[in-house]
């Protein structure tokens, strides 16, 4: 894919549902109980059980991956975690969308500002990647 500086980079929309925080916290070894226990979440003030940040994160890593066609051309991709996205339960979930504007191309890379948002709600602050064109 070729980039160009204020190219709007096709939105891409993930579901996610309690079985896949069940599904990360197994992978990434994070069983903290507000990913998955209401009564906890609650306890400590959330509105309910909150998908795993680096999981949110890994989602728009997944959307730069879908952008570029190959995970090595990804160079970098930060972010700081904003606001929760609360997962029902429920077998519906919630959807995270992800979105990314190119700022500035140089040098064969190409910078992008991303919008991490979850119920209309911008979850991920400072979101940007570098990936090679």
């Amino acid at each position: 894919m070729t980039f160009e500086p204020g190219q709007q980079l096709d939105p891409q929309s993930y579901v996610v549902t309690r079985g896949d925080l069940v599904r990360y916290a197994g992978a990434s070894g994070d069983f903290n109980p507000i990913h998955w226990s209401d009564r906890v979440a609650a306890s400590v003030g959330l509105p309910g059980v909150i998908a795993h940040g680096m999981y949110t994160l890994a989602l728009a890593g997944r959307a730069l991956t879908t952008w570029v066609g190959d995970p090595a051309r990804v160079i970098s991709v930060g972010a700081r975690f904003t606001k929760p996205v609360v997962v029902p339960d429920d077998d519906v979930g919630t959807t995270v969308e992800v979105t990314g504007v190119v700022s500035s191309v140089d040098d064969g890379v190409a910078k992008i500002d991303l919008t991490v948002t979850s119920a209309g709600v911008k979850v991920l602050g400072m979101s940007k990647a570098a990936v090679r064109c």
